[in-house]
């Protein structure tokens, strides 16, 4: 038995609690948050996005097949919708639903698990290691003992700064704001387009409506992160001037369908950010000590890769675990190669295609001397459909984004001859700020 402390109770921690428990360890789960106030009410402590809109990914739901199987039913009895993430492949299957549904299930199966898990309610104020040895987490001035601590707690923890490398990447440049919305009794969704319900990008912001549990749905409209006018959008009258104006988001939101369901609320502060297990001399932090999730890596949400690539993280962790038992330095090397072979990757993908949209948005022309973004390349499906055999897969995330460059060139003479993604109809990002303006 290995008595093992995990900082953080949110998916990744929950989930690699449940499954090292399942093996013999003795696990505590440590939180600030103590858990949901009541069958309906949780203010989540220190995570801005939970009431924010998410899609779960086929990898999710493989990885509870694996270790946790009656979260899976849990979910479905709650009102998960089992999506596939591409019509050609319909029995691959990820779940749209709001993230406190899935939460609430981790949580009310690691309550259930048994005396070799436990949660607790405290905040770790620091790692204690000795002669490079971890020993523990001090948790509100008390130690916590344990043979091994995963660090489960976010992109926002500073437990590990003085530990690991600088943390590579920063601020992704977008922002959103978004609103749920219940469907009226009988009323069907709005037409579908993406796993995640209807996506398109505009000239100068995108659109994303996410088909949730619970006869719910969330309309996200990102933008850039400086463009304090479209910043407006947080007040609930502006918003709906956006929502009528924009024929995706009003076909969902008209008032026969549906009716708001909160106010609008802002996201901020989205990164792509990577930070690997090790020193800058390449030594371990400790031994004994692992990063993950969040902590390890870090994307800007629209893609929605955040909740997926962690438990692959986690999954991953697991395996390290059964190889090496409890040599932990050997798990550490493991996992960080590991994660700097199959997760960097995302993060490298996502700040060249921020950074290209962005240009893009203020009107700037594509770079050809450098490589093509993503989504560029992607978008040449749209005039060549073959390429769905290496498109797919790429969004579907199983495959890196290495897969793309068998098809860049040929995208890149495309977008030579004058070739451009389709922009759905609707009101660019300087007709959408008159209107905004006009109403506030």
């Amino acid at each position: 038995m290995v008595k093992t402390a995990i900082v953080g109770a949110g998916p990744t921690g929950l989930f690699l609690g449940l499954a090292l428990a399942r093996r013999g360890h003795t696990v505590a789960v440590v939180d600030r948050d103590p858990g949901p106030d009541s069958a309906v009410q949780w203010d989540r402590k220190g995570v801005m996005q939970f009431r924010l809109p998410h899609y779960f990914r086929p990898q999710v739901r493989e990885a509870l097949l694996d270790e946790a199987p009656d979260v899976v039913d849990e979910l479905l009895a709650g009102g998960a919708l089992l999506t596939p993430v591409n019509p050609m492949a319909p029995n691959i299957l990820g779940f749209r639903m709001r993230r406190a549904l899935f939460e609430r299930a981790l949580r009310a199966a690691a309550a259930a698990a048994g005396p070799n898990l436990s949660l607790v309610a405290g905040h770790a104020e620091r790692f204690v290691i000795a002669n490079s040895r971890i020993s523990g987490l001090l948790v509100d001035g008390a130690p916590l003992d344990a043979d091994l601590v995963i660090d489960a707690s976010g992109r926002n923890s500073r437990l590990s700064d003085a530990l690991r490398a600088p943390v590579l990447g920063g601020d992704s440049g977008f922002a959103y704001v978004c609103r749920e919305y219940a469907l009226r009794p009988g009323a069907d969704p709005g037409p579908l387009n993406s796993p995640p319900g209807w996506a398109g990008v505009y000239d100068g912001y995108q659109v994303i409506v996410f088909l949730q549990d619970g006869g719910t749905f969330q309309v996200l409209i990102v933008r850039r992160s400086d463009d304090q006018q479209l910043a407006q959008l947080r007040h609930d009258n502006l918003f709906d001037v956006a929502a009528r104006a924009i024929p995706s988001i009003a076909t969902w939101v008209h008032p026969d369908r549906a009716a708001p369901h909160s106010s609008a609320m802002a996201g901020a502060g989205l990164h792509n950010r990577y930070r690997g297990q090790c020193t800058q001399d390449g030594s371990i932090a400790a031994d004994g000590l692992v990063f993950v999730g969040d902590a390890v890596l870090t994307t800007n949400p629209a893609a929605g890769r955040g909740v997926t690539t962690s438990l692959m993280q986690a999954q991953r962790l697991l395996r390290a675990l059964d190889e090496h038992g409890s040599d932990f330095t050997a798990v550490s090397l493991d996992f960080d190669q590991w994660c700097r072979e199959a997760m960097k990757p995302w993060f490298d993908d996502h700040v060249g295609w921020d950074a290209d949209l962005i240009s893009r948005w203020r009107g700037e022309p594509i770079d050809f001397s450098r490589p093509l973004p993503s989504d560029l390349i992607c978008s040449l499906a749209e005039i060549d459909p073959s390429v769905m055999s290496v498109v797919g897969p790429y969004w579907g995330m199983a495959v890196g984004p290495s897969v793309l460059s068998s098809i860049e060139q040929r995208a890149r003479e495309a977008l030579q001859r004058g070739f451009r993604p389709a922009i759905p109809p609707g009101p660019t990002r300087d007709e959408l700020v008159e209107l905004v303006s006009a109403a506030a």
